[in-house]
């Protein structure tokens, strides 16, 4: 049988970036409807405006287009359903919310705040669960329609007995004692909407088919099934993800990688890695599969392979995946991305444009030791500097246990060695040779000197391969760095 095509949608509020919990609800909404052939609906849910931060429109658009998570219909690209942002569709909120009125599903709360906080405060006294108390759920429908003009909100009316179940695609049935349920604000003073109103007339205006969100909308359930079977609408198929935990089992925070997603594309995070790492935050193609790129993710995507244990953020895979992805770059595309990471994160002290030709010799170097974007900075920057880049004197010793003499020793021959090679025969061949000979004349092996000539040269005790990196600096360069370490080393002791 032929899978009918769906319509999910990502429904983020503009209060701050995406963060990574927000992301992959995004991505499988965005798989279930690419599977299947249907639409994929992005709808921004801007009516808390004490929280809304206009940066965080464009914020949401770029997350979702650096992950190639495109939309069929909403902002920018439009569609049948517009507007798709919700602070546009104020008067279609208001029209929901008089039709529950009319049809004594609804009614309106005269409560002063005052009273609501005595309320709450008199329920925590008495340790019981907060909510409203259904005082003005009595008032006569004309009485109330008579003092309309007073400030007041537009409350659900729950029903009070009874249960209300959920059957949900990831944890089956979730049954909820309707007497623990209160009357919901539909309609603030304000005139706005709240979520539960907005989310749900959007999701049946645009004809969504299946809700994917978070586990935290869990205990929001009953309202909204109570709201399609009030508005007279089939409910969707409803889907709630697993909880994120650090890899403490505690809840996702900033520090264990709840971050804006933004902010890994900064670190230099690949978006095949990204969405990789997104998918298997809940999802799985099986119990031993890691890499699963964009292609396999979407021809197996199903609600079905998404459990409802919680998922565990482990920044050490996404690494993993990052790495895995920059060694399976073809050498034009990594050679293309090594020159735009650096043309954009390298200090604005390095002149610009930046020579193509050293990077691009340079990035098959880098290939292989890189895990992330950002490691290439302090890999290259001594590339583009007259001098090594700052480092102390110490550093050149480190290795050798703190033996400046043969450190000077090191210096000398390399000095002697290196400088002995006329420009045109300064190759990296040539380069090798002259270094290798040092063996012989300091009567030691290569490894256990050569951190010395890392740091003089990079200013770091390791990096790109040593005899490449001279012959990309070039012998002046490299010369004139050599004899600056022997002059670091010289005033170590005075």
């Amino acid at each position: 049988m032929t899978e009918q095509p769906v319509r999910t949608r990502y429904a983020p509020s503009p209060t701050g970036d995406p963060h990574v919990g927000n992301i992959r609800t995004a991505l499988f909404a965005w798989a279930l409807a690419r599977r299947t052939g249907g639409q994929f609906l992005l709808r921004i849910e801007d009516t808390d405006r004490t929280r809304y931060v206009p940066s965080s429109l464009e914020a949401i658009y770029e997350s979702l287009r650096w992950l190639g998570l495109d939309w069929d219909e909403g902002p920018i690209v439009g569609g049948p359903y517009a507007p798709y942002i919700q602070s546009e569709r104020l008067p279609y909120y208001h029209e929901v919310a008089n039709r529950l009125l009319a049809e004594g599903k609804a009614y309106r709360c005269f409560c002063t705040v005052e009273r609501l906080d005595a309320l709450r405060a008199e329920q925590q006294r008495r340790k019981q669960p907060p909510g409203y108390d259904g005082l003005c759920r009595s008032i006569p429908p004309a009485e109330a329609e008579a003092r309309a003009g007073e400030p007041h909100v537009i409350r659900f009316k729950m029903p009070r007995e009874g249960q209300t179940v959920l059957r949900d695609a990831i944890r089956g049935e979730v049954v909820f004692e309707n007497a623990l349920q209160d009357d919901f604000v539909l309609l603030k003073s304000d005139g706005y909407p709240t979520y539960h109103l907005a989310a749900i007339a959007d999701d049946i205006a645009m004809r969504i088919t299946h809700v994917i969100r978070g586990e935290e909308w869990l205990s929001s359930a009953p309202k909204h099934i109570r709201l399609y079977e009030a508005l007279g609408a089939p409910e969707p198929v409803w889907a709630h993800l697993p909880v994120i935990l650090g890899t403490d089992r505690k809840k996702l925070s900033k520090r264990s990688g709840d971050t804006s997603v933004l902010e890994y594309r900064e670190k230099g995070y690949l978006p095949e890695a990204m969405v990789n790492f997104l998918a298997l935050l809940g999802w799985s193609l099986d119990d031993k599969t890691t890499i699963v790129d964009r292609e396999t993710f979407v021809r197996n995507f199903s609600l079905e392979r998404v459990g409802a244990n919680p998922a565990v953020f482990d920044i050490e895979r996404l690494d993993y995946l990052n790495g895995y992805y920059i060694r399976a770059m073809s050498p034009d595309r990594w050679a293309a991305t090594v020159v735009e990471w650096c043309e954009a994160h390298l200090p604005s002290s390095v002149p610009r444009p930046l020579d193509r030709s050293v990077l691009e010799a340079a990035a098959p170097l880098l290939q292989e030791r890189v895990t992330r974007l950002a490691d290439i900075d302090d890999l290259v920057l001594f590339l583009f500097t007259e001098r090594a880049p700052e480092y102390e004197p110490e550093l050149l010793v480190e290795r050798l246990a703190g033996d400046r003499d043969f450190a000077l020793r090191v210096v000398d021959a390399a000095l002697l060695a290196l400088d002995a090679l006329p420009p045109q025969e300064w190759t990296r061949e040539r380069v090798e040779g002259a270094v290798r000979s040092l063996e012989s004349a300091l009567g030691t092996k290569l490894r256990k000197f050569v951190a010395v000539l890392y740091v003089a040269v990079m200013g770091r005790p390791q990096g790109i391969p040593l005899f490449d990196s001279m012959a990309l600096l070039g012998r002046e360069r490299t010369l004139l760095r050599l004899r600056e370490a022997r002059a670091k080393l010289e005033r170590m002791h005075g």
